[in-house]
């Protein structure tokens, strides 16, 4: 059984080479987890050992199929817990996270059966994020699209978002912009890649960094 520490650190890992899959460096880990490099290393050399990571100095790391076996176990319970404070006890989208970082590391493989059951095997969060099933596969075959990506006249039904911080979903409540929003594209400014969006019967501009970070299927 991981300890929560190197529970985070390889969910950490799984992030960081979605984008480096040739290695994650320990800078990059120690950013992400904000802590020394040194204690980095240190650790990416137990979780050698333990036969999490595979890593060598200078070329970074990333994860074996067993780190990565209980990487994408602990994304499945974030992720789940997370529809059980949305839907269940009424926490809003930008309130979960933080909750669920800490219930994640409940190590009960019944409970999450339970719990996975009782929501109706849902396959998203509430941030649109896929949820892996039990056997640790991704059941999202979604074509989405970044509204940065959409043309004039071009629009879609808001899945998900790129960006899950507190800040960036409640900047999402302000302008009334939800999961299963229609978003149309009605003017692109070629000076900063803003645009301006139809939501429903209003109308709204958002920056080229808003509008990269919202995840569409094109309608």
């Amino acid at each position: 059984m991981a300890s929560q520490t190197v529970e985070n650190y390889l969910k950490c890992i799984y992030a960081l080479q979605q984008y480096s899959p040739e290695g994650v460096s320990t800078n990059a880990i120690a950013e992400r987890l904000e802590t020394q490099a040194s204690s980095v290393t240190d650790m990416l050399k137990k979780l050698k050992t333990k036969g999490l990571v595979n890593y060598k100095k200078y070329k970074g790391a990333h994860l074996t199929d067993n780190g990565m076996s209980i990487a994408i176990d602990i994304i499945r319970r974030h992720r789940l817990w997370e529809v059980f404070l949305v839907e269940k006890l009424d926490f809003k989208w930008d309130e979960v996270h933080p909750i669920a970082e800490e219930l994640e590391h409940i190590a009960s493989e019944e409970l999450f059966k339970r719990l996975d059951s009782f929501l109706g095997h849902p396959q998203y969060d509430p941030h649109g994020d896929p949820i892996p099933d039990a056997d640790g596969n991704f059941r999202d075959n979604r074509d989405k699209v970044a509204v940065s990506a959409l043309n004039e006249g071009e629009g879609g039904i808001l899945v998900g978002v790129r960006d899950s911080s507190q800040e960036f979903l409640q900047y999402l409540d302000s302008i009334k912009l939800t999961l299963g929003s229609s978003i149309t594209v009605e003017e692109r400014f070629a000076f900063d890649q803003s645009v301006r969006v139809s939501l429903g019967k209003q109308q709204q501009q958002l920056s080229q960094l808003v509008a990269r970070n919202l995840l569409v299927l094109k309608s």
